[in-house]
């Protein structure tokens, strides 16, 4: 079974061949460059460069994968969550590509391929549960089998990456300032108080006071006149940023028996969530396996669109055959 799936919810458009679980070809076209002098992506140059993009890319996926789309037998898009124009490029590709080669359409939601990335690296235990991570999402997802998603937490507010990119901008670090400010925490000490947010009982997430807090903490630095360094506001963000990630997920964990907990999406390449998680399930959840994405996957990217295709391909072959009517907008909860 070879799928061709095409990402393009945001500010990458991506396009990857997969030959059953095997990842033939992984292209992704970045458009950091272009937004960062916004301090963030701006939606409608978004989707113009994704429509000056996605024929290239496509090219690019079909020449690495060293395939032809006459051999593709499915193809597979972003359906959302994301933003509506870049989304409508990659869903007009797809649609486009499936009419033209006759080829059956599988639309999938974006944080369900987030989840789906770890399987690129090893194989599911159930029941399970995923921490997804990005830059508009913050949300506990339990799967007691194969493709059945249940969101048990989520944010409120602000999601933990829209943090850290705020952050950056009131640093003037730049943007994306997820990999920025990380870099920037190690090199610093968190000195500084801030608050946990929303350090209840619940498993749900709010970043919006967190954010807020730091800027007021600058601003009061500022007015005394008090001299500061980036990188201990950075490190004293980020500390409390993870230490409230890791403090809901052991508190789930105690309440919903799991054999493995993944970590997904962009802020799953945070060195210090990563090293917080290992240290969480070392000491308190051995018989817990961790699943975290390889760096290059945890950003957008086609492979993780993929390889939910495939598995919902296989899903679907005892039921009524996918096609490219199959369009019907769905939920993560849903799928």
């Amino acid at each position: 079974m070879i799928i061709l799936a095409i990402e393009s919810s945001c500010d990458d458009t991506s396009v990857a061949i997969l030959q059953d679980k095997k990842l033939l070809a992984n292209v992704v076209s970045s458009q950091v460059a272009f937004h960062n002098k916004y301090g963030g992506v701006m939606p409608e140059l978004a989707s113009r460069l994704h429509v000056e993009k996605i024929t290239y890319v496509i090219k690019e996926a079909i020449a690495t994968a060293k395939i032809s789309l006459e051999e593709v037998d499915y193809i597979a898009f972003t359906q959302g969550p994301g933003l509506i124009g870049s989304l409508h490029v990659g869903m007009q590709a797809a649609k486009t590509l499936a009419l033209l080669y006759e080829k059956p359409l599988v639309p999938i939601h974006h944080l369900a391929g987030h989840i789906y990335a770890n399987r690129l690296n090893q194989e599911f235990q159930f029941p399970m549960l995923a921490l997804v991570v990005s830059g508009g999402h913050t949300e506990f997802v339990y799967m007691e089998n194969e493709l059945k998603f249940k969101i048990i937490g989520s944010t409120l507010d602000d999601a933990v990456g829209e943090a850290y990119d705020k952050v950056a901008r009131v640093l003037d670090l730049g943007y994306p300032g997820g990999p920025i400010i990380d870099k920037l925490a190690h090199q610093g000490n968190p000195i500084y108080p801030l608050p946990l947010p929303k350090n209840d009982r619940s498993f749900d997430f709010s970043y919006s006071g967190l954010k807020s807090a730091v800027i007021n903490l600058i601003h009061k630095l500022e007015q005394r006149h008090e001299s500061y360094k980036k990188e201990d506001i950075a490190a004293s963000f980020q500390k409390v940023a993870t230490d409230i990630l890791i403090q809901k997920t052991e508190r789930v964990l105690k309440q919903i028996p799991v054999r493995m907990i993944a970590i997904a999406g962009g802020v799953a390449a945070n060195q210090a969530l990563r090293e917080k998680m290992q240290n969480l399930i070392d000491k308190k959840f051995k018989n817990v396996a961790l699943s975290v994405p390889s760096l290059s996957l945890c950003g957008d990217n086609a492979a993780m669109i993929g390889m939910c295709a495939y598995y919902r391909i296989l899903q679907n072959h005892d039921n009524a055959p996918l096609d490219i009517s199959a369009l019907a907008t769905y939920s993560i909860e849903k799928f």
